[in-house]
């Protein structure tokens, strides 16, 4: 399995995925809300595995640049489609890209957000080491991703392995939010904050708003 491999399956789910419905539509627009009110209009900001764009076009009107990324080219074909028929108000630039990528590149930006995103990386460090390098100096890294070794052990341990086997799901990075802490932290972050948006069953995925400290 290669981070080839992980394209491919999101790919294949694409059109599945931008049907899907947001499970918890009060807990997402809670995290819009908090998200928005860390941007200024000046910003320049980074999605990362921003999927068929949902998000994007909903927080890409109140800044400078908004450049929303994913590894699926065809997930980024459908957020280009979306874009074009929202019609009106500043658009985002979509682009298949990868933080390592993208951190080979000149530039830098205010805020990188990654919803649902770290838990699907296969190198948390060395992302999380570029994502540190993509901010300008004091910039702030907002994540929002599920905390699997956290959930309940028969899901990590029983179906996720299967559904992995028969093409049902993709490469899964299993960590504690404490686990997730330490690697914010030893990729030279300061962590500011850590709420919790959900508004129906368990939270396992921590919105966590991280600033970049000088290294």
């Amino acid at each position: 399995m290669s981070a080839t491999s992980d394209a491919r399956f999101w790919d294949r789910t694409s059109r599945r995925y931008a049907r899907s419905a947001v499970a918890d539509a009060a807990g997402y627009e809670r995290t819009l809300e908090r998200t928005a009110a860390l941007l200024g209009a000046d910003d320049r900001v980074l999605e990362l595995g921003c999927g068929t764009g949902t998000t994007a076009l909903r927080l890409a009107g109140g800044v400078r640049r908004y450049l929303a990324t994913d590894i699926s080219a065809k997930m980024i074909g459908i957020a280009e489609g979306r874009s074009s028929a929202s019609g009106g108000g500043p658009a985002p630039a979509f682009r298949v890209a990868t933080a390592e990528e993208l951190a080979t590149e000149a530039e830098r930006f205010d805020a990188v957000l990654g919803f649902n995103y770290l838990h699907l990386v296969r190198d948390l460090a060395g992302t999380l080491r570029s994502i540190h390098a993509l901010l300008a100096e004091e910039g702030i890294f907002v994540s929002k991703t599920p905390c699997l070794r956290d959930m309940n052990p028969l899901l990590r341990w029983v179906l996720l392995p299967a559904m992995r086997a028969v093409g049902m799901a993709p490469h899964v990075t299993v960590f504690r939010l404490e686990e997730l802490h330490a690697h914010l932290e030893e990729a030279g972050f300061e962590i500011r904050a850590v709420e919790w948006h959900a508004t129906r069953g368990g939270d396992d995925r921590p919105f966590i708003v991280a600033r970049r400290r000088r290294r």
